[in-house]
C-alpha cells in the first residue's frame, strides 16, 4: 500500500448502497478500505434491520479480501445503546490514525446530518462516495456492472410484501410502483449483495421462510453447505 494512501472504514451493511460506496472509494487511488463496519444483533445473529445471518456476512468479506469489524448490540438496542458501541470501534480505529468512515447514503439529508454529528463527537468524518446520483441510473449501473443482490427486507407500508426475496434485474425495476425509489433509500426495501465484479467468488445460498416481524417482512438466506 503506498505511503500516501488515507485509511478509510466502509460502513457496510451487506446491501447494495454501501457496496457501491465500497466500489467507489476501492477506484480512488489515495484511499484504503482498513474494514468493514457491520451493526449484528446479538440476539438474532444476523445483520441488524437487513435480518441476514452473521455467516453470510462473514463469507461476503471473505469474498471481498476485507476485514470485518463486527459491532454487536442487543436486540431493540435503544439509540444509546448502539451510539456507546458504534463509539467504541470508532474511537478504536481513529487510534490508530483512520479518521474516515464511508457511508452509502444517496439523498436522505437528516441522516447524513445525524452521521456528521455522530463522527464529530469521535473527531472522524464522513465520505458519501455516491451522494447526490440519480438512484434510477445508479441501480441499472450496478446491473450492468455485473453485481447481484437480492431484496431480503421490505417495508409493506411502502411497498407490496411480494417483492421480498427477489433478485433486482430489469423486471424487478419495471414491476416497482411509482414512488418507490428504485434504490430503496427511503426504506422501502433493503438488500443482500451476493457477487458482484469486487467479489473473488459469489456468495452461495438458498430460500429460505418468508416472515412478518416487527411490522417488516423478511426473506431468510440460508447459506449454501
Amino acid at each position: 500500500m503506498p505511503t500516501q494512501c488515507k485509511g478509510v472504514l466502509v460502513s457496510w451493511s451487506g446491501g447494495k448502497d454501501s457496496c457501491l460506496a465500497l466500489y467507489e472509494i476501492q477506484k480512488t487511488p489515495d484511499l484504503h478500505v482498513e474494514a468493514l463496519l457491520t451493526t449484528v444483533t446479538r440476539d438474532f445473529d444476523r445483520i441488524s434491520m437487513h435480518g441476514v445471518r452473521r455467516v453470510l456476512l462473514e463469507q461476503q468479506a471473505a469474498s471481498l479480501g476485507l476485514p470485518l469489524h463486527q459491532i454487536l448490540i442487543s436486540k431493540g438496542a435503544s439509540n444509546e445503546e448502539y451510539e456507546s458501541k458504534m463509539g467504541e470501534a470508532l474511537c478504536a480505529y481513529r487510534d490508530r490514525g483512520i479518521n474516515r468512515v464511508a457511508f452509502g447514503d444517496l439523498f436522505l439529508e437528516d441522516i447524513r446530518a445525524y452521521r456528521q454529528r455522530l463522527l464529530a463527537k469521535h473527531d472522524m468524518v464522513g465520505l458519501y462516495p455516491i451522494w447526490g446520483r440519480n438512484t434510477s441510473e445508479l441501480i441499472r449501473e450496478f446491473i450492468t456492472a455485473g453485481f447481484k443482490t437480492v431484496v431480503v427486507c421490505v417495508d409493506p407500508a411502502q411497498l407490496d410484501p411480494s417483492f421480498v426475496g427477489r433478485v433486482i434485474d430489469d423486471e424487478f425495476l419495471a414491476q416497482l410502483p411509482p414512488g418507490v425509489d428504485p434504490c430503496g433509500e427511503n426504506g422501502e426495501f433493503h438488500t443482500f449483495v451476493f457477487d458482484g465484479p469486487i467479489f473473488k467468488n459469489p456468495i452461495r445460498f438458498s430460500f429460505g421462510e418468508i416472515v412478518c416481524r416487527d411490522s417488516f417482512w423478511f426473506c431468510d438466506l440460508v447459506p449454501a453447505e
